[in-house]
């Protein structure tokens, strides 16, 4: 079965983390960002780390600067990438301008690995019989595209892949229209009928799903039920727009 886990805050500098600490076993630093202990002014208030959705880039720019020291690279080793919600993942061994996808994958050292949400599913893949590890952004049109699937494609052996899955919108939170329940009709236990046409969908139980039918072991995934309702933790596009963007940063430790 799949095993539940609870991410416990760690103060790093002037950030608030919270680490996958399970993945130390595998010789992996990873980290979730909270809003807290950055730059940006309302309503970025205070960690955003995404440069697209209207605040200073230079505010941005310094957010990410102390996410790389929690994270114990510099600015040039976190690699980021324009995301698009679709089922991109991008093998990288640099960091490189105008990377556009929805996961990154690296078997290199020193390089850490960062995607941004404010409701979808951040995903972690270790590998535990080689160096490789990667980062999944995964809203509803990512899982509906294969987001899942690609990446895990990435790695050359499911079963050796260890997935953690951090904080999104609950299912209570996320009231979908019919164009997107339809997409997930083979999942009906993730899909719930709501009032109308309205339908609650389950994004975290679709992601178990979709691992499991790509190969994962269920024992080898882990998921958080903290969520990003309500925005006050965690940015929540939901519960306020414009609003920024958190983070999953990982690396192999050295």
């Amino acid at each position: 079965m799949p095993v539940e886990l609870t991410l416990k805050p760690e103060q790093r500098g002037p950030l608030s983390v919270y680490p996958f600490e399970d993945a130390r076993e595998f010789n992996v630093e990873a980290m979730i960002t909270d809003r807290f202990g950055g730059v940006s002014h309302a309503p970025y208030d205070s960690l955003n780390l995404a440069t697209h959705v209207g605040d200073r880039s230079d505010d941005v720019k310094e957010n990410r600067r102390r996410v790389a020291t929690a994270i114990g690279v510099d600015s040039e080793h976190l690699i980021t990438v324009n995301q698009v919600h679709g089922n991109g993942v991008l093998d990288v061994g640099a960091n490189q301008d105008g990377l556009k996808g929805d996961g990154l994958v690296t078997s290199t050292p020193g390089l850490a690995l960062a995607i941004l949400v404010a409701d979808c599913v951040p995903i972690l893949l270790v590998d535990d019989a080689s160096p490789r590890f990667g980062v999944v952004h995964a809203g509803w049109r990512g899982l509906a595209a294969g987001v899942i699937a690609s990446a895990i494609s990435h790695f050359e052996d499911p079963r050796t892949v260890h997935a953690f899955i951090g904080p999104c919108i609950s299912m209570e939170g996320y009231q979908v229209g019919p164009e997107v329940a339809e997409q997930f009709a083979a999942y009906p236990d993730s899909v719930i009928a709501d009032v109308d046409d309205r339908a609650r969908l389950d994004l975290r139980g679709l992601t178990v799903c979709q691992l499991l039918e790509r190969d994962v072991l269920d024992h080898n995934i882990a998921y958080s039920r903290q969520s990003t309702d309500g925005g006050e933790l965690f940015y929540s596009d939901r519960a306020k727009r414009p609003c920024g963007r958190f983070a999953l940063v990982a690396k192999r430790a050295s």
